[in-house]
C-alpha cells in the first residue's frame, strides 16, 4: 500500500483528490492539509510515501514546502499538482528535488499512475510543460530583482516597495529598471506580470 499525503488550500480540490485516489486498491490517503507550512510536521506524524503538493498555499508556497520536506524526509517522494503550468515553477520544483510535476486537469487514473511511478523511483513531468521549460530557459532575474517585482505586483509606489524591502529608493529604481529591461516591459507592473506568468515569481 502506497501512503499518500495531499496538501492543497482548496478543500474541494483536496477532498476530490483524496476520494479519487482512495478508490485505488494500492493507494491510501493518510492525511490532508491546507497550508504549506504544516506539510513537514504532518509528514513526520503520518509518514507518507508520496506527497502531492499544490503551489499556492497559505503559510508557505508548495515549492518551498517541497524543498523543506525533501530535506527533512528525503525518503518521501514529492509531486507538484497545480493549476500553474509555468516553466519557471517547474525549474524551481526540480531544483527542490521533486519527483513529479503535473497539472490539475490530469485525469484521475493518470494521477494514480504518477503516484505509483514516482514511488518506484521514476521522475514524471507533464510533457507539454517540460517542452515549455526548455523553450523558456532559466530566469534572467537576480534574487533582488525578484524581490522588487514581487513587491511591485500590487502597484505600490517606489517608496512603498523600498520601505517593504528595507532598500533605498534609488536602489529600488535600479533593480526595477534592470528587471524591466530584461523582460522588455514598459512598466514595473507589466514586468511583474510577465515574470509571474513565466513562473519566476511566487
Amino acid at each position: 500500500m502506497i501512503r499518500v499525503l495531499i496538501a492543497d488550500d482548496q478543500a474541494l480540490i483536496r477532498g476530490a483528490l483524496a476520494t479519487l485516489l482512495g478508490l485505488e486498491d494500492d493507494l491510501e490517503v493518510v492525511s490532508e492539509v491546507g497550508r504549506g507550512d504544516e506539510v513537514v510536521e504532518l509528514a513526520h506524524r503520518c509518514t507518507p510515501d508520496v506527497a502531492l503538493l499544490d503551489v499556492e498555499m497559505p503559510g508557505q508556497d508548495g515549492l518551498s514546502a517541497a524543498a523543506d520536506l525533501r530535506q527533512a524526509m528525503p525518503q518521501v517522494k514529492v509531486v507538484i499538482v497545480t493549476t500553474f503550468g509555468r516553466a519557471g515553477y517547474l525549474s524551481r520544483a526540480l531544483a527542490a528535488g521533486v519527483s513529479g510535476y503535473v497539472v490539475k486537469d490530469t485525469p484521475a487514473t493518470e494521477l494514480a499512475d504518477v503516484v505509483r511511478r514516482v514511488h518506484r523511483g521514476d521522475r514524471v513531468i507533464d510533457a507539454a510543460l517540460a517542452t515549455d521549460a526548455l523553450t523558456a530557459g532559466p530566469s534572467p532575474l537576480t534574487p533582488r530583482e525578484v524581490d522588487v517585482l514581487t513587491a511591485a505586483r500590487d502597484g505600490g509606489t517606489i517608496a512603498d516597495i523600498a520601505g517593504a524591502l528595507h532598500l533605498s529608493e534609488g536602489t529600488t529604481r535600479n533593480h526595477l529598471s534592470s528587471a524591466m529591461q530584461k523582460l522588455e516591459a514598459r512598466t514595473r507592473v507589466d514586468a511583474a506580470r510577465i515574470a509571474e506568468e513565466r513562473g519566476w515569481l511566487v
